[in-house]
């Protein structure tokens, strides 16, 4: 059974990431010929949510995303992050510079717009800079503030600097919650850790039944003065942690998992 399903599912993986690859080189194509950017965002979010599938989570969600531009900060567990949350939220990414080298992944992680930082390298004062101004532009970012992947257990402290990029753009911050249930437990196999490789860790989360994904969009909240985002961090870490444990306590619920993702208006 187990490799009926591991055959399947990679099969329809793979050839959605084909398919996506397509519709990348056509839009680089048009946007070739018209000499225009086009907005992938909405494109991305598709892909995402077609990824998501392919891969067997069973997603649910609670709260409203909200439809204006904010900075998005979630805690971070494993790759498959990026597929979920850009399924629930037209947005670009803040990621590791190590992803935009991973084969056909990394290439598609530049076509959605992913903005990449290499971490130590002191390079986070540009990359706030380059968040800012997509903010300005009318587009979310979503960061990772933990700076790695961890078990999904708890959450690590938020590293603040970044976050002034919501400051820098006047907008506010919506905080997020994500984590793996597998059986009602939180799941082993999902957490992206330590010197795993992608094609091995992809195998073994395709070999095993769905996973039960929990996504909660806590309020945003407005940041204030640089010399307060530390305390701002900490109030967002703790919001993400509780909003984790909620998920492992037993949400989602059957009643909850049927909810579809809901998006504030710009007037909410």
């Amino acid at each position: 059974m187990e490799l009926i399903r591991l055959t399947t599912r990679l099969t329809l993986f793979t050839v959605f990431l084909a398919l996506t690859a397509l519709l990348a080189g056509s839009l680089g194509l048009v946007e070739t010929l018209v000499r225009r950017r086009i907005d992938r965002a909405p494109f991305a979010r598709f892909c995402f949510a077609g990824a998501s599938r392919c891969l067997g989570f069973r997603v649910s969600t609670q709260g409203t995303f909200s439809r204006r531009p904010v900075l998005y900060v979630s805690n971070h567990i494993s790759w498959s992050d990026i597929p979920v949350l850009g399924s629930m939220v037209p947005l670009r990414f803040l990621s590791k510079a190590e992803v935009g080298r991973w084969p056909v992944i990394g290439w598609l992680a530049k076509q959605a717009g992913t903005l990449f930082i290499l971490r130590g390298s002191g390079k986070a004062g540009q990359a706030r800079r380059e968040m800012a101004t997509t903010l300005m532009s009318g587009q979310s970012v979503l960061v990772f503030p933990e700076g790695t992947t961890t078990s999904g257990v708890t959450v690590l402290p938020f590293h603040s600097r970044l976050l002034q990029a919501a400051a820098d753009a006047g907008v506010e911050i919506q905080p997020i919650s994500i984590g793996y249930l597998r059986n009602g437990h939180p799941d082993h196999l999902a957490p992206f850790i330590g010197d795993d490789e992608f094609h091995h860790h992809l195998v073994r989360m395709l070999r095993q039944p769905a996973v039960e994904v929990g996504i909660i969009a806590h309020p945003p909240v407005a940041p204030t003065c640089s010399n307060e985002l530390s305390e701002l961090s900490g109030e967002l870490q703790k919001t993400v942690r509780e909003g984790l444990w909620q998920i492992q306590a037993g949400w989602p619920s059957d009643r909850e998992a049927a909810r579809p993702a809901v998006i504030a208006s710009p007037d909410v």
